[in-house]
């Protein structure tokens, strides 16, 4: 067992897995650990469960599908923006303005949440464009990368075969980059649902995962804050699967 303790070591399939169920296992040891006592770090597991149950009578689905739907609806305008002006940064005068659109990043949420404020009336739809500029800055950044990691030789290649410079921006940047554009959007997507629970505060009355962490949170009720987090949890990787999945499925040359 002591290769599994050596940088770069390669293991097999099944090592892996073992080694995953066996940090699995620690964890849980851990939080029953930590849940003993009259003063705890956790709350217990029977606790959690408790909070599970609630969670589920008061319409958890619902409020999973609402997030979800919030989710989806900044994702598809954040892609849009993000994919037009990423693209057409390969245009010299177009370049400064994606740049300066990456770099908005930086500001905090208080600052776009105030400005949106001003210009947006309904909630709902703020809440939207929150998430869509938070991630159309980090997307776009992402995007930014990857379209000046493509090699001189591939925009070399489709020269050679006679493709004027349009051509060559829709086959080597935007068909032959897919693959890499739904695998920015995967890791990216980590950020929308990690602001999905902050910016669902702005509009208690449409529900959603985020009302009911803050509700939980009003009440201290630990054990549905933490059955929460961990459907929280388990819908993000539920989503990053299955973006991985339709990936592979659909680009089975990528490497990645």
């Amino acid at each position: 067992m002591k290769h599994v303790l050596k940088p770069f070591e390669k293991i097999s399939n099944k090592l892996q897995y073992a080694i995953m169920f066996g940090w699995i296992i620690l964890v849980i040891v851990f939080w029953i650990i930590s849940s003993m006592g009259e003063r705890h770090l956790f709350p217990s597991p029977q606790q959690v469960a408790t909070g599970f149950a609630e969670l589920y009578n008061e319409g958890l689905v619902v409020h999973i599908a609402s997030s979800l739907l919030l989710c989806l609806q900044a994702i598809l305008i954040a892609v849009v923006i993000s994919l037009f002006f990423s693209y057409l940064s390969t245009i010299p005068v177009m370049l400064s303005f994606a740049k300066a659109l990456s770099k908005l990043r930086y500001l905090p949420l208080t600052g776009i949440t105030f400005y949106l404020a001003i210009i947006i009336s309904d909630a709902r739809t703020m809440q939207v464009w929150v998430l869509v500029v938070f991630m159309s800055t980090y997307l776009t950044t992402s995007l930014l990368s990857m379209i000046s990691s493509i090699s001189q030789e591939e925009f070399d290649h489709a020269r050679s075969l006679q493709c004027n410079r349009w051509e060559v921006l829709w086959e080597v940047v935007i068909k032959g980059r897919i693959d890499h554009v739904i695998e920015v959007i995967r890791q990216n997507l980590a950020i929308v649902w990690m602001m999905l629970v902050t910016v669902e505060s702005i509009l208690v009355a449409a529900g959603g995962l985020g009302f009911l962490i803050k509700n939980s949170d009003k009440f201290m009720n630990h054990g549905r804050i933490i059955a929460l987090q961990i459907v929280i949890l388990v819908v993000g990787l539920s989503i990053d699967f299955v973006l991985s999945f339709l990936r592979k499925a659909f680009f089975r040359y990528s490497k990645i």
